[in-house]
């Protein structure tokens, strides 16, 4: 929890310098009634008290005047919130190793079916683009919230020869960049973006990963990778089982320089666990929601409840 306000919080030594005057006045209660020797007198002259029920009932008092205090700090804590403008760009592997069984039924199978899952938990106004890559890469769709159109890309997408994991981000933020040329953002600042690749690794053409992360980084756009696969994934080229493991390291280093999450996922169900956290991400911004009208109804309970008994077990306010 934080303070809007936080000098108001001064308040609170008043309320303080209030429970230590009572106490010194009970004191002084206390050593007043001990001058009288005569303890039937002191009975007689002195109305029996209420005892702790009384300190009880000032102590409410006193707490509603620390929580009304506290409220005039205006207290806030964060809470999630649905962007209204995002701009996001989808880069999934169709690579040939993408046939691996590893993932039940196939690392391409599950990544349809989990990239259509990310399309769902994205809200509406996030604009969603989409591109495949192999031994090149291609825009499929221009960002959009258009998500059937996404949806039936995906579903038509076909596998290819070599990774060009370089070129997918190059290809995606000229994406990114062609689509924000044409917004009309009336002097407001560019809605922000990211690139999400989908990818079991090890770049063979085009230019390296390097290149890539640097060029993001100039245009200030996380890549958020997600290693799709396991170490023991195999490919059957001509009756040969030829191994494809994913290359973690270098799907980890891309997403640590630009400032994206990397993620892992092994089978169909964790993919798409990793895309609903992703799509929390992307989808939601942290703000802060001012929370004093907890206080405020709080402190006005605790008088309320003080003063009641007060008057109950005293016929006093206090």
């Amino acid at each position: 929890m934080t303070f809007q306000a936080p000098w108001w919080l001064l308040g609170l030594l008043a309320v303080v310098a209030l429970v230590a005057l009572y106490v010194v006045l009970q004191l002084r209660r206390k050593a007043y009634a001990a001058r009288f020797t005569n303890v039937a007198l002191l009975g007689t002259l002195v109305p029996k008290r209420p005892g702790w029920r009384r300190h009880l009932a000032f102590g409410l008092v006193a707490l509603a005047l620390a929580a009304l205090v506290v409220s005039l700090a205006v207290p806030s804590t964060e809470v999630r919130v649905p962007r209204e403008r995002a701009t996001v760009v989808m880069a999934v592997d169709v690579s040939l190793s993408m046939q691996a069984t590893d993932i039940e039924p196939s690392r391409f199978e599950a990544m349809q079916v989990a990239a259509k899952e990310f399309v769902d938990v994205l809200p509406d106004r996030i604009n969603l683009g989409l591109v495949s890559f192999a031994g090149t890469a291609t825009t499929v769709v221009t960002p959009t919230t258009d998500r059937g159109q996404v949806s039936t890309a995906i579903d038509n997408l076909e596998l290819a020869e070599s990774t060009a994991i370089g070129e997918a981000v190059f290809t995606s933020l000229t994406a990114i960049e062609n689509f924000q040329s044409s917004l009309d953002t009336d002097g407001e600042e560019v809605p922000p973006a990211r690139i999400v690749l989908l990818s079991d690794g090890y770049n063979t053409v085009g230019r390296p990963d390097t290149q890539a992360v640097s060029a993001a980084l100039d245009a200030g756009i996380p890549v958020s990778t997600i290693a799709f696969g396991t170490d023991y994934g195999t490919l059957d080229l001509d009756g040969e089982r030829v191994p494809v493991p994913v290359d973690r390291a270098t799907l980890e280093e891309i997403a640590d320089q630009t400032g994206g999450s990397y993620s892992e996922a092994a089978s169909a169900a964790e993919l798409e666990q990793v895309y609903q956290d992703l799509g929390s991400q992307i989808g939601y911004t942290t703000e802060p929601r001012d929370v004093s009208y907890w206080f405020v109804r709080g402190g006005v309970l605790f008088a309320l409840i003080g003063v009641v008994l007060s008057l109950l077990w005293t016929n006093r306010l206090l």
